[in-house]
């Protein structure tokens, strides 16, 4: 019988999606079948082919490391193998979050799975099981540079596999060699091969740009709905949606994006209390969201190239008898999308606070009143909300400057440029959290609105939308915390479908 994948379940003979990545973060099933297998074993049989001719080098096997490539390595495997890690473990900070972490080995098992690094069968295998459960290594944050790919986080990754070095189980910290015994999992054997194909790869970049772009995305498309609906509840008329004026404008992005705002905003009938124009935040959405909608998409191509490539080096081509040394662990590709992706969660993010503060403001919301308190001065509707949202926003804006850019020597200058793409990534899996909550504080004062006076909306889908945040949502009257409610209003708008 054969086994084929399912909606839970990953094949690493197709290329990988971002949703697989999103399912990786609990236990998946992993294929590894006949056609991965052979040709993991013909990378491994011409590797062997390769070690037993002494005329030819093999960077990592025959070599010390990096800046220490001139020197001989150690004969035996074992040895080389605890040589390739135990000088990486000088990673420090938090650990990284669990589904970066989890995302991360995927994308590596992927790669490894090419049969191009020249890696054992079983280290394939023994992998693939471990998504089967829910086991995690416990990864350093910082110490990464990305040039030489992860190597700093893979390697505390791969020593955890090893039962080295501290893991989680159904989210508990303890140590790895626990955490693989309780899993049902046995210690990974490697060798030296193994274990600088493992590290070798910007995998750990990968997943977090993949990750954070999945989750801008689904702020882009909330922030859209939500846009259409804090104008049909202030009684904004949609005329700067206008297809004609949009096409006009030239850019994919805005036509696309115009379009659906458009199809939202059907029905919605402008309540001729509005000045002619209406302030940027509303006027040019179309062509602020569609901006972000054409980054996003330059993002798109960039992480399904990379989840359908190989990061490592050296690569093995048995067909051509070729041992390929070069530079595929290099993660500029990556760090420049990152950084794509941190600058468009900035003016997401701005522009979310700026229409709250429009909805929150008397002298521009239709007469609604201050801060949608329900009885101004005795109550103070959303003014704690708003002195977040401009925290969040001072929070991303901070945390802007390009990675891509900041380039160090090291390694005695064999890493003489190095792209930052972790630094890259993670900030912007970091900015994505706070987009949602961006979204969801603008989702609750758009739910406030109503209650304190707004008019219900006249589109049918911007009432759907309205309709499912007050189910999930009470009034703010009387005034209560509404930190959690933020995440509820987030949860609403930014994981459904609007």
């Amino acid at each position: 019988m054969t086994t084929t994948a399912s909606a839970t379940s990953v094949d690493l003979a197709s290329p990988l999606t971002v949703p697989q990545l999103l399912r990786s973060a609990a236990p998946l099933e992993v294929l590894a079948g006949t056609a991965v297998r052979d040709r993991v074993a013909r990378g491994r049989a011409y590797l062997r082919t390769v070690l037993a001719d002494d005329e030819r080098p093999v960077y990592g096997l025959k070599t010390g490391f990096g800046a220490l490539v001139g020197f001989a390595g150690r004969t035996d495997d074992a040895d080389q193998c605890d040589n390739t890690l135990a000088h990486l473990g000088a990673g420090q900070g938090p650990d990284l979050p669990l589904d970066i972490a989890r995302a991360s080995l995927l994308v590596r098992t992927w790669s490894l799975a090419q049969g191009l690094s020249g890696v054992s069968a079983h280290v394939v295998e023994g992998l693939a099981k471990m998504f089967a459960t829910t086991f995690v290594p416990a990864v350093p944050r910082y110490g990464s540079v990305g040039a030489s790919g992860d190597l700093i986080p893979l390697a505390y990754a791969a020593q955890a596999l090893r039962g080295r070095g501290h893991a989680y189980l159904d989210g508990t910290r303890m140590p790895a060699f626990e955490a693989l015994d309780r899993a049902g999992l046995s210690p990974l054997e490697l060798d030296g091969r193994d274990a600088l194909a493992l590290v070798n790869g910007t995998s750990v970049t990968t997943a977090a740009t993949a990750l954070a772009l999945s989750s801008v995305r689904a702020s882009h498309r909330a922030l859209t709905a939500l846009t259409c609906l804090l104008v049909d509840v202030l009684g904004a008329d949609p005329g700067f949606a206008d297809p004609r004026l949009i096409t006009a404008f030239g850019h994919t992005g805005a036509v696309d994006v115009a379009s659906r705002m458009r199809t939202a905003l059907e029905g919605c009938v402008p309540s001729g209390k509005r000045a002619l124009q209406e302030p940027y935040s509303i006027r040019c959405s179309p062509q602020l969201l569609g901006a972000a909608e054409d980054a996003l998409r330059y993002v798109d191509g960039v992480v399904a190239a990379d989840l359908g490539g190989v990061s490592d080096n050296p690569l093995f081509f048995p067909g051509d008898d070729l041992v390929a040394h070069g530079g595929n662990f290099f993660g500029q590709p990556a760090a420049y999308a990152a950084d794509v992706l941190a600058m468009v969660t900035a003016s997401l993010g701005n522009l979310a606070e700026r229409q709250l503060d429009l909805l929150v403001d008397p002298a521009r919301n239709t007469g609604l009143p201050p801060m949608l308190a329900a009885g101004p001065g005795r109550q103070h509707g959303l003014q704690g909300v708003q002195l977040a949202t401009t925290a969040f926003v001072a929070e991303i804006r901070r945390n802007v400057l390009p990675a891509s850019t900041q380039s160090l020597p090291t390694n005695l200058h064999n890493q003489d440029v190095v792209p930052f793409g972790t630094q890259a990534a993670l900030r912007s899996y970091d900015l994505a959290a706070l987009l949602r909550l961006l979204c969801g504080s603008l989702a609750l004062g758009l739910r406030q609105a109503v209650h304190v006076g707004g008019r219900r909306p006249a589109a049918p889908r911007c009432a759907t939308l309205l309709d499912a945040l007050a189910e999930a949502i009470e009034p703010v009257d009387p005034d209560r915390p509404l930190d959690e409610d933020v995440r509820v209003a987030a949860d609403v708008v930014v994981d459904g479908e609007w």
